[in-house]
């Protein structure tokens, strides 16, 4: 009998929040945990900067969600953990032992990317197996891995199939399943979910915390997608132009942006932005008032700013929260069903407004908005560094 263990984890969809318990077998464990660690580590192709400097420490057992837009660097970043590309500059360790520039076939390492990767001449049960019997595994413990890890992967109907005859959605389980079986140590996922329907990257959205709970290797998952690094938690490394602007718990990364760019990164749809002046406490432009700034534990000197907001802070009415009215113009809005997107102009600044149900509004017509003050950020005018964050606990705002 395959022992099992119970596994609880929450599911955030459409406003929701869902308790969900499943049971793990057991399927391999590591020898050792590993902790990867980045060390001024640069690469150039060319003349050009793909990674710029970046030091980071993967701690054993971890989740670590890579966050940022197309070309910041998330898959340059991962070809270096692997051993596929070597740095230009700066030192990769694994426990303490430097591996720069070893090859990836000298490194206990699975990697997922968007575009999957199967065997097309082998079945489904050959494809996962294929790592086992490069190590020589006895052919009962391939079997009994196989078979646990398609199990894990809704599989085992099509394990005698070839990945041409099975869908997107399960050729790239078939990809999971594989680098599961591998017991990597590191094990790297470069936007694994990007290409499949909706409804398949929900239900592997549930399905990898699995994955990250019962192997215990360092887990590393690219994405450009802000929700998704939520859903998954853990700790979040957001990128731009190849460089690292903060790596810290997924939730104090999106609560608390170290600056303007990280909360840009940390947010879709669009932050919020615009030019202030802070006087005595005050904010205006030239064209608009945005009330006062809430008191906090810093003083935040009079000057120049930047004042941003997410989208779901902005209401059509008026209520105790959002209590600062500003004028706006009706560019467009998206009606989703749950939700409309209102995109405005704003004193010379284009918002979205996300707004719960359908909300019938004409284009170009004049509206007035409400945001809530509690939930501002003063970024500086200048370098971009916070000035001035929401309080939060540990919610998400």
């Amino acid at each position: 009998m395959t022992s099992a263990r119970e596994l609880i984890f929450f599911e955030v969809t459409q406003n929701r929040l869902i308790l969900h318990s499943i049971s793990l077998p057991n399927i391999g464990k590591f020898k050792q945990h590993t902790m990867l660690e980045l060390d001024s580590v640069s690469k150039k192709v060319g003349a050009s900067l793909h990674i710029n400097n970046i030091s980071l420490t993967l701690e054993k057992g971890s989740l670590n969600v890579l966050l940022g837009p197309t070309l910041s660097g998330k898959t340059s970043l991962m070809r270096l953990m692997a051993g596929l590309d070597a740095p230009t500059s700066g030192d990769i360790r694994v426990d303490g032992q430097r591996v720069t520039g070893k090859s990836v076939k000298q490194r206990n390492v699975a990697m997922v990317y968007q575009q999957f990767i199967n065997y097309p001449a082998m079945s489904v049960y050959e494809n996962i197996a294929s790592p086992l019997r490069l190590k020589g595994e006895s052919k009962s413990d391939i079997d009994k891995k196989v078979r646990e890890a398609a199990e894990l992967m809704k599989l085992t109907e099509f394990l005698d199939r070839t990945p041409l005859n099975l869908s997107g959605g399960q050729q790239q389980r078939t990809a999971l399943a594989r680098a599961l079986v591998k017991q990597a140590e590191l094990v790297l996922l470069d936007e694994p979910l990007a290409n499949l329907d909706y409804k398949l990257r929900e239900e592997l959205r549930v399905e990898l915390p699995r994955l990250f709970a019962e192997t215990g290797a360092v887990f590393v998952y690219a994405t450009t997608e802000p929700h998704e690094a939520l859903l998954l938690g853990g700790r979040t490394a957001t990128l731009y132009e190849g460089s690292i602007t903060q790596f810290d718990t997924t939730i104090d990364v999106y609560n608390s942006p170290v600056n303007l760019q990280t909360a840009q990164t940390f947010s879709d749809p669009p932050l919020n932005t615009i030019s202030v002046r802070l006087q005595a406490g005050a904010m205006r432009n030239d064209t608009a008032s945005f009330g006062a700034l809430i008191a906090s534990d810093k003083r935040v000197p009079d000057g120049q700013y930047t004042l941003a907001f997410r989208p779901h802070h902005v209401s059509l009415t008026q209520s105790p929260t959002h209590s600062v009215a500003v004028q706006a113009t009706v560019g467009t809005s998206e009606i989703t069903g749950s939700e409309t997107y209102i995109h405005v102009n704003c004193a010379g600044a284009h918002w979205v407004a996300l707004t719960h149900g359908v909300q019938r509004v004409n284009n170009g017509n004049d509206i007035t908005l409400y945001l809530n003050p509690a939930r501002f950020y003063l970024f500086n005018a200048s370098d971009g560094s916070l000035q001035h964050a929401p309080s939060f606990n540990t919610e998400v705002a």
